[in-house]
């Protein structure tokens, strides 16, 4: 049975929640009766406040309220079969919630999970769906900007698409939540332009449709990796390998998920294609210039093995980023900002329009080489990314931008760190950004403490957590960030909730040992 806080269940006096019927980084979804007209209506309770995240201050709430009344007034402009319907927005205990229609139905994930896989037909037609609310919310300035199968509901009685979630829409004219650098969204469904600081506009939303259309064929995305940085690296610049299954809708798939958004297929050329495959079964080749587009036909069959590549297109440059710079923007990343150099120098420009520089501090200049005192079972490591640190015994690197980790030869431990720039709020308010979004992307977030702190004499913060990791045992992460000589250091360990006790010590080891280096050119 579900508890309430003082309203008792009844919201403005009208709507009587029932049962919890949805939940995300951003707000829980209730089934609810409007008593007034005697109907079943969804009502969206926003996450803020200390109800959510101990500590949130005044400009957070105000933040949050403004996401929230951003979602209504986006979702309010778009009248389509395919959008829910907004009845409402009121007040309760200080805080807004939406009043939608209820679709009854599940969501695309959950069909996803439940059911496996979509036939190519269905696919096609959940795709022609979300294409005509997407012209609909383009055609009054209105960006998605978080189009997902946890976003798509299907209705049980007539099959109807449903596009729901605008709660990190963008409306031409609107100050957005993203202008500070923070980044929202899920980084498997957004657009590369989007995590290298590039401009959005409608092609953002087509892209994630491309995603959620190989998602929907297959059950997992291109891009799916193990770590956050991993996606956003294959994202912005792995080699793009598509599964088997999109082989029926491939030229659609191709086009939606081209880099560059000025070749990017566009929303007419897509509906024409999905049109011709479920009246002949079949999708053409796409024509451009007069010419026909060939690709390299799918290596593999099934799930799994045997993915295709899919190039940049015919003499066409890879787009986003060079292998010379990574920029990502990120505020669930373990702080918000974040900048890397991965090679060579020169400038490149971030989701904020400011420069950004190579990891080389300024200030004073780092010695080459540090020593580090390495404890019995821990050896000195010298990072070429510009840090020396104490490393558990076996643990190996890699380098998933812009993050290093040293992992565990069972992988089962991760040590991450994270150089960057500083960022306007400092470490706190980079681990408190962090935190803020962390429900949506930690599968089962609680969190155990956020708090300003002290890193020897620098200003810093930690933040402890547990989440549910892919095999739904529980997963202990502490993280401290600090600023030093202009530069903000973000140490991070996870690992099994059973091995806490561990993980915390290889945490004090490697702050313990931390020291500034001067950076190499290549990481």
């Amino acid at each position: 049975m579900e508890t309430f806080a003082a309203h008792d269940g009844l919201i403005a006096g009208r709507y009587r929640l029932d049962r919890r019927i949805g939940r995300g980084g951003m707000g829980t979804v209730w089934r609810a009766t409007d008593e007034l007209l005697s109907r079943e209506v969804a009502v969206k309770e926003l996450h803020m406040g200390e109800g959510t995240l101990p500590g949130l201050c005044a400009a957070d709430t105000r933040s949050e309220r403004a996401r929230m009344l951003r979602e209504a007034r986006a979702a309010a402009l778009i009248k389509h079969p395919n959008v829910v319907v907004l009845h409402d927005i009121v007040e309760q205990d200080g805080r807004p919630w939406i009043v939608m229609e209820l679709v009854d139905g599940r969501a695309l994930s959950v069909v996803l999970a439940a059911d496996g896989p979509l036939a190519a037909p269905e696919a096609a037609r959940i795709a022609l769906a979300l294409l005509s609310a997407l012209r609909a919310a383009h055609a009054r300035g209105v960006l998605h900007r978080d189009i997902k199968p946890p976003n798509v509901l299907l209705e049980s009685a007539t099959g109807r698409v449903v596009l729901t979630d605008f709660g990190i829409a963008q409306v031409t004219g609107a100050t957005t939540i993203t202008e500070t650098g923070a980044f929202v969204g899920s980084p498997e469904y957004t657009a590369p332009e989007r995590i290298s600081g590039g401009r959005t506009g409608p092609a953002c939303d087509l892209w994630s449709l491309g995603v959620l259309l190989c998602a929907a064929l297959s059950g997992h995305t291109p891009f799916r990796r193990d770590s956050l940085g991993g996606t956003l690296n294959a994202v912005v610049q792995e080699e793009l390998r598509l599964p088997a299954e999109a082989q029926p809708l491939l030229p659609v798939v191709r086009g939606l998920l081209e880099r560059d958004p000025a070749h990017r297929m566009g929303a007419d050329e897509a509906e024409r294609l999905l049109r011709t495959y479920l009246a002949t079964g079949r999708v053409p080749d796409r024509a451009r210039a007069g010419r026909t587009r060939r690709w390299p036909a799918l290596r593999g069959a099934g799930r799994g093995p045997g993915p295709s590549v899919l190039p940049g297109g015919p003499g066409r440059p890879r787009t986003a980023l060079t292998a010379a710079v990574a920029v990502v923007t990120l505020a669930g990343m373990g702080a918000g900002l974040a900048a890397l150099l991965s090679g060579g120098g020169g400038w490149t420009e971030g989701r904020s329009g400011a420069a950004s520089r190579p990891l080389e501090p300024p200030g004073p200049e780092p010695p080459a080489s540090a020593a580090v005192d390495a404890p019995p079972g821990y050896h000195p490591v010298q990072d070429p990314v510009g840090f020396a640190l104490a490393v558990p015994d076996g643990y190996t690197r890699s380098f998933e931008p812009p993050r290093v980790y040293y992992s565990s030869p069972d992988r089962g431990i991760r040590l991450g760190v994270l150089v960057q720039d500083p960022v306007k709020d400092g470490p706190y308010g980079a681990l408190r950004g962090a935190a803020s979004q962390a429900p949506g992307t930690y599968p089962g977030y609680r969190a155990a403490g956020l708090a300003r702190t002290a890193h020897r004499q620098f200003p810093a913060a930690s933040w402890e957590f547990t989440w549910n990791g892919p095999d739904g045992a529980a997963v202990r992460s502490y993280d401290v960030a600090w600023d030093e000589a202009g530069r903000m250091y973000d140490v991070s360990v996870s690992g099994p909730a059973g091995r806490a006790q561990e993980i915390r010590r290889h945490l004090d080891t490697a702050l313990d040992g931390f020291a500034r280096i001067k950076p190499v050119s290549s990481p």
